[in-house]
């Protein structure tokens, strides 16, 4: 393979990159904004892809979010691969923001200013011992329903960017091709001049 590593990385080397890419941040970024703006698909199926896999990462439920995103996609005609793309909004650097954004609001609307007694004081021994059942409605539930007003939030928000840079894009590599094809037929009528005279 022409671009394969002399050493292949080790577990730990893996592990570190999730979450510090070897690069920087903003390489990671570029690298995926130039992905989603090459896609073939319309401007819409692209930004509804991209939508819903930002509107799939505000929901707690981890290790699905690819599957919530595609299935949200499908439902809206959105682009699978954009829709992949997208839950790279949430990350290691952006779920404690996320979670607690999302567990904050979902108290507020299930229990108004006063929460009552819903303070974590056994979230370790519950993880530990895998007991999801009880994590759900001291935790879980108002993480999901705070997902859902803050999700439709950002999904809009990142479905009119996407679809502005998306249009912007092709539009500026259209009248990049297009000069491109005219500097070429300029240069060949002069050739086609030059041998002729």
């Amino acid at each position: 393979m022409l671009f394969k590593r002399r050493k292949s990385a080790d577990w730990w080397e893996r592990a570190r990159t999730l979450v510090w890419p070897r690069r920087s941040f903003w390489r990671s970024t570029q690298y995926f904004a130039k992905r989603t703006l090459r896609l073939r698909a319309t401007p819409h199926a692209i930004a509804a892809g991209i939508a819903a896999g930002a509107f799939a990462s505000l929901t707690p439920f981890l290790g699905f979010h690819f599957l919530i995103a595609a299935g949200l996609a499908w439902l809206i005609g959105g682009n699978l691969i954009a829709s992949a793309i997208g839950t790279a909004v949430g990350n290691p650097l952006t779920f404690p923001f996320i979670w607690g954004a999302t567990f904050k609001l979902g108290q507020l609307i299930l229990y108004g200013r006063h929460p009552g007694d819903v303070a974590p004081m056994h979230l370790g021994h519950f993880l530990w011992h895998m007991e999801f059942t009880k994590l759900w409605q001291p935790f879980l539930k108002p993480m999901a329903i705070g997902a859902l007003p803050l999700g439709l939030a950002v999904a809009l928000i990142f479905y009119v960017l996407t679809r502005w840079s998306v249009i912007a894009f092709r539009e500026q590599r259209r009248k990049r091709l297009a000069e491109r094809a005219r500097r070429r037929a300029s240069a060949q009528s002069v050739n086609a001049n030059v041998t002729a005279g």
